[in-house]
């Protein structure tokens, strides 16, 4: 089932909840919102007695592709490596590994920014490395080092923003516009990455023609049967796998009410997916209207190892200035899937064609989109695995 489809009328379902079924909803985690070890993480990121690891424990609280989290650590008192977990991916959905080197980018970032709190220096390195397709080999693979010194604490609004940064997919309020002092301060997040740069469409013409193209492009990969099923398999149903997997996307993050986000919960699996089948319209086309603000993360070579990371950097950087600034972000990156998958069957490069004509510059490569604005309902967190399990 596509990941949005249970969108589809969710919003009519009345469910009334007595005798068993109160047990059943607690079960569920209808009464336990971000609750239980998946999102203990969330609560002791900050634990100094940890030295160096306690930069892990802000790297893991960082944004990955169907929270993956798809990164590895190696530490010790003067260096941490970061190594791609390269079996953790959506499947056919992200076939060169591009966006999981983005969401290791991410993790990057908060290490960075904590290493910085915690009163290391740090110095950064980034493999280069060109993407392939999903090797059969899926051992991890070192992508970056960060080297350590002492130093003096250097607090900041980005890392005091890492436990309050989720995406949120609920939608968002398209007549309050987003400052134009925030738009100026994503726009210099890049000013010392030359591989790097922004692109920012508030205009209503831009913005419909942004809809338009992502939810063509949500439709056309999605009908891969295969694409499909990589992005199932993160698809989260169960409270008990939540807890037991402490990653991938669950349902209180899919931006719904309140109301409807426990009724779903509630609702056994197998006639939630009947009545996802069901409906008119495009729920998906329909969220994206609901956007003040579309952006894109463009850099010089998508299948540039180097720069993928140095992009997701980026992304976390401009997600955190966005949590501390009150505006909620989410990626909406479907035009840049259908890239990935248009070259990895030799197709004629329509999608990549289009977002060059959205930009104007075909010098840069799109290589993540997302939309921004002053949400409806605020999100909530999402599970973490422990930092033991991230440690090799």
């Amino acid at each position: 089932m596509q990941r949005r489809s249970f969108l589809k009328g969710s919003g009519a379902v009345i469910v009334v909840v007595v005798g068993a079924g109160v047990w059943r909803a607690y079960d569920e985690g209808v009464f336990s919102v971000g609750e239980g070890p998946a999102y203990q993480p969330w609560k002791d990121w900050q634990n100094e007695k940890d030295g160096p690891l306690a930069l892990v424990r802000a790297a893991i609280l960082a944004a990955s592709p169907h929270n993956t989290q798809p990164w590895l650590f190696k530490v010790t008192d003067n260096q941490i490596e970061l190594y791609a977990d390269t079996g953790r991916y959506p499947g056919a959905l992200d076939p060169y590994l591009r966006e999981q080197h983005i969401g290791l980018g991410c993790a990057l970032e908060n290490l960075m920014l904590a290493a910085a709190a915690n009163g290391y220096n740090a110095t950064s390195t980034l493999l280069p490395g060109k993407l392939q397709p999903v090797p059969s080999n899926t051992q991890p693979a070192l992508v970056a080092h960060v080297d350590l010194s002492p130093g003096n604490r250097q607090a900041s609004e980005l890392y005091d923003a890492i436990p309050h940064r989720h995406t949120n997919r609920a939608p968002y309020d398209v007549l309050k516009p987003v400052p134009a002092e925030v738009m100026d301060a994503l726009n210099a997040l890049v000013n010392e990455e030359p591989e790097v740069k922004i692109f920012l469409f508030n205009s209503e013409s831009d913005r419909n023609r942004i809809v338009e193209i992502v939810a063509k492009a949500n439709k056309e990969v999605y009908a891969d049967p295969e694409v499909e099923h990589g992005s199932e398999h993160w698809i989260r149903w169960d409270w008990s796998d939540v807890q037991k997997h402490c990653d991938g996307l669950t349902i209180d993050a899919f931006g719904l009410p309140p109301v409807t986000t426990a009724i779903i919960k509630f609702s056994p699996k197998r006639l939630l997916r009947k009545f996802a089948s069901r409906g008119n319209g495009d729920p998906y086309a329909d969220l994206l209207r609901a956007t003040p603000v579309f952006g894109l993360i463009a850099v010089r070579d998508r299948y540039d190892q180097e720069q993928c990371l140095r992009a997701g950097r980026i992304w976390q950087r401009a997600h955190l200035l966005l949590t501390s600034r009150g505006v909620a972000g989410r990626p909406v990156n479907e035009a840049v899937e259908l890239i990935d998958h248009e070259r990895l069957r030799n197709q004629e490069p329509r999608a990549s064609a289009q977002l060059a004509d959205l930009t104007h510059d075909a010098t840069w490569q799109p290589t993540f989109m997302f939309r921004l604005g002053y949400p409806i309902r605020p999100a909530l967190a999402s599970p973490r695995r422990p930092v033991k399990d991230v440690i090799i």
